[in-house]
């Protein structure tokens, strides 16, 4: 929203002069048209309660309310447009009310509806000031005949009233509706991510071991059924099978370290991020500055965070070396992963930054892409710091140090 320059930036117009000027002028246009305002919203606000109420024990009756709460956060959204170009006062808009992550369905959306704080004090609004739009008109009016001389303070304070009114029922509410709407949707995500990462782990399973344990036990069939007849055909297909063992193993491994490596778990970021850095095909340096352990949850996703951002280092960078830094800033754990290559990332550039910034997001972490074309390209990433020893009682050893350059 963009505000004329004349209001300051505490949000309130210049003080009155007895020459009314053109915010007295705009004061007074919003105070005279409260009255059809107020009778509008007061008439609406009644009918939708005593037909939704009345109606209550029918089926239309709570479905009518549900929409008749729509339409008060329709009044509300007239009302805070009309503040914002009359009485110059910067309002925020509520979160909308986003049924796109909940069930589908007729009753949740009536159950969201009916609950909905927005509409309710959007209700609110309109009911009381009835008496106040009556009578603000007939000041104003009065004041227009009358008296003149002290008229811009008079609209001045009977401005202040509405402002206070609009700040207090048709503001958001201590972003706290906002707050939930981020949750919302950071809930999606991670619902979103956790059932993509099972959707991996089961295609992985079957293209990879499971075939290959599929091919294993037919070959030990052949080979059992050729034992006494060809021992030495029967030979070639055990040694074929010990090696196919072999290999499902080795792709159980990879899919296990895929899940939450054992290094991880063991021995800390410092052990873990070094391990990934050394499969890096440029090289790395690691440098790790923790004074304990964090949670396992911020853990795994600082870990995954930066394997994913050096895979992106090996396929699209181009770069000659590339550094990974990890330290703690009070309530904070910070990961910076820096390359010299051609930069030029993007957030939409196909190379999972999008991605990573919604995982990171979903825990209330931050995630900055610095790319310019040329390069270097320089990724910071935060985390919230939450101890291990308070979430699991281990003692958080193992943990390696190094000094922060």
């Amino acid at each position: 929203m963009t505000m004329s320059p004349q209001v300051p930036d505490n949000d309130r117009p210049p003080p009155a002069r007895i020459i009314p000027d053109r915010w007295t002028w705009k004061e007074i246009g919003h105070l005279l048209a409260n009255l059809p305002m107020v009778v509008v919203g007061f008439v609406y606000t009644v009918l939708m309660t005593a037909v939704g109420v009345g109606l209550a024990v029918t089926v239309i009756g709570l479905p009518l309310l549900a929409l008749g709460l729509h339409g008060a956060r329709l009044v509300g959204k007239a009302e805070r447009g009309r503040a914002r170009a009359m009485l110059g006062i910067r309002v925020d808009e509520p979160s909308p009310m986003d049924l796109s992550r909940r069930e589908k369905g007729f009753f949740p959306w009536l159950w969201t509806s009916l609950k909905d704080p927005v509409g309710w004090r959007a209700a609110l609004y309109s009911f009381i000031r009835l008496p106040w739009g009556v009578l603000s008109f007939v000041v104003t009016l009065v004041s227009l005949i009358v008296l003149w001389p002290v008229l811009p303070h008079i609209a001045r304070l009977l401005s202040n009233v509405d402002r206070s009114m609009v700040r207090g029922l048709l503001s958001p509410s201590d972003e706290l509706e906002r707050r939930i709407a981020e949750l919302e949707s950071d809930r999606g995500v991670v619902v979103d991510t956790a059932a993509a990462d099972l959707r991996r782990i089961e295609r992985d399973l079957h293209d990879g071991a499971q075939a290959r344990l599929v091919a294993l036990a037919m070959g030990l069939g052949l080979a059992k059924e050729k034992l006494t007849d060809d021992p030495e055909a029967a030979a070639r297909m055990v040694d074929e099978a010990h090696g196919e063992v072999k290999v499902a193993l080795q792709e159980l491994r990879d899919l296990a370290r895929g899940i939450h490596p054992a290094v991880l778990t063991d021995r800390g970021l410092d052990a873990a991020l070094s391990a990934i850095a050394s499969r890096c095909t440029v090289p790395v340096t690691v440098s790790v500055d923790l004074p304990g352990r964090p949670a396992e949850a911020i853990e795994g996703i600082a870990y995954f965070t930066v394997s994913e951002l050096l895979q992106n280092v090996s396929k699209h960078s181009a770069a000659r070396s590339a550094s990974v830094e990890v330290w703690r800033a009070g309530d904070r754990l910070l990961l910076q992963v820096t390359d010299d290559g051609q930069g030029g990332a993007r957030m939409d550039g196909g190379t999972g930054m999008a991605g990573l910034a919604e995982r990171l997001g979903a825990v209330d972490g931050l995630f900055v892409l610095d790319s310019p074309v040329g390069g270097p390209t320089t990724v910071t990433a935060e985390l919230p710091w939450r101890d291990r020893e308070q979430r699991t009682g281990k003692d958080p050893k193992g943990t390696g140090a190094a000094v922060r350059r």
